[in-house]
């Protein structure tokens, strides 16, 4: 993945040196060709780095700035008219398919363990799928913690003021999965799990409306599922459960 930067605030050949310096100090970064004429930052990246965070670590050096100018995944307009009328091709299915699968086989094991017991429990059936939800979705993100904790500093708004959220938000969801699955202080997580899919959801509202397009960071990074309605229904079905389950 290439990305091509304009830099702005370099002087001299040291500003160059420092800008190169910070870029080639991400492990994600392959490789940083820096130029003074004109200011620009050709970087080649074998994960993707959000520009915040390039920023971020530049304006600790000195007054530079990225702006990105172009990347390796432009298309011209002939590719991205096949693009398109390939992405129209692919089934809804095919392209979500990780998260049905997820939520199906939820859906499966909450709907089994009623029937076994002879009788429908509303309380005990969301006990069980919201567990699921939290276990499923957490284990999914601690496959590759740093990876998650950048791609949802990318719209969610607590982890773009501070990026230790991404790093804590998988072990929240596996205390609430646990919490729900063994009973264990029940009203509490049911009270956290509305405080904290509500403000997640605030993000993807937001990027939604903005039109943004973002990776879904809700399986990790082991997926590379699009942004979109999925994401909201996923953290709203959650803060709808649990104020339910307050209310009963």
């Amino acid at each position: 993945m290439t990305h091509t930067y304009s830099v702005t605030g370099m002087t001299c050949n040291n500003c160059v040196n420092s800008v190169k310096a910070v870029l080639s100090g991400f492990k994600e970064i392959q490789s940083a060709d820096v130029t003074l004429d004109p200011p620009r930052a050709v970087v080649t990246m074998k994960q993707h780095v959000p520009l915040e965070i390039l920023n971020k670590k530049l304006a600790e050096k000195g007054k530079y700035e990225l702006k990105e100018e172009t990347s390796s995944h432009e298309k011209t307009n002939e590719q991205k008219t096949e693009l398109k009328q390939s992405e129209e091709k692919s089934s809804f299915f095919s392209t979500y398919k990780p998260v049905l699968l997820v939520f199906f086989y939820l859906i499966g094991i909450t709907l089994t363990s009623q029937l076994v017991k002879g009788s429908f429990h509303l309380m005990e059936a969301m006990h069980l799928f919201m567990g699921g939800f939290f276990l499923v979705f957490s284990f999914f993100k601690m496959l590759d913690l740093k990876g998650f904790a950048y791609s949802y500093m990318s719209y969610d708004i607590v982890a773009q003021k501070w990026m230790g959220w991404g790093y804590i938000y998988p072990f929240i969801e596996l205390i609430l999965g646990t919490a729900f699955i063994t009973h264990f202080m029940i009203f509490e997580a049911t009270i956290a799990t509305a405080l904290v899919m509500g403000v997640s959801s605030i993000g993807v509202i937001k990027s939604l409306a903005a039109k943004k397009k973002f990776q879904c960071a809700c399986l990790g990074t082991v997926f590379n599922l699009p942004m979109s309605n999925i994401t909201l229904i996923e953290d709203l079905l959650m803060v709808v459960m649990a104020v339910v389950m307050l209310v009963m």
